[in-house]
């Protein structure tokens, strides 16, 4: 969260990227997972001013958990030692959006966009449930708290190590407007 804040006021460390280049082809340790929407206007290394091998990232449209997605972060909590997982969504989420407009209008979307539609889908009915004003934020911090349940959940890999104490899993919004990512 320093590093968002250091973003946020656009005081980023300087970075020689080359510097530890061999070191980090020999091996990895980042320190932290993130599961990020694959929008293209998030970069989580820059939003939390992190270099080359410091963070593990896992990018989906809408950021949410599947098998692969679960397969990944275990990779990254088991065998590159990380030791936070962060579920990042953010504003004004197309993918979100969308699945707000399929349970609204009952449309279907072509190919397999109705997979992001299906994983997003219970966000949407939850927001929808609690009678949000802003059904799109409501949605989105939906979705991202029933990703990090369900990751907390996640046998045997990541509840093993949460119960020991060696990982911890939150959810957070990043602010497309302010680059402010706010823990929820």
């Amino acid at each position: 969260m320093d590093g968002n804040a250091r973003y946020v006021a656009g005081t980023l460390n300087e970075r020689d990227f080359s510097a530890g280049r061999a070191a980090r082809a020999a091996s990895q340790a980042p320190f932290a997972s993130i599961l990020s929407c694959a929008d293209s206007r998030i970069a989580p290394e820059l939003a939390f001013d992190q270099g080359p091998g410091q963070l593990f990232v896992t990018r989906v449209a809408g950021n949410f958990v599947n098998e692969d997605v679960l397969a990944s972060l275990e990779y990254g909590a088991q065998v590159l030692g990380s030791q936070l997982i962060l579920v990042l969504g953010h504003s004004n989420c197309g993918a979100v959006s969308a699945t707000i407009n399929v349970v609204k209008e009952k449309t279907q979307l072509p190919g397999h966009l109705p997979a992001l539609i299906n994983a997003i889908r219970p966000a949407v009915l939850a927001a929808q449930k609690e009678g949000a004003a802003d059904l799109l934020k409501a949605a989105t911090i939906a979705n991202v708290r029933l990703n990090v349940a369900k990751l907390k959940k996640a046998t045997p890999i990541l509840s093993q190590r949460l119960a020991q104490k060696q990982l911890a899993v939150v959810g957070g919004v990043y602010d497309l407007a302010t680059g402010k990512v706010e823990l929820v």
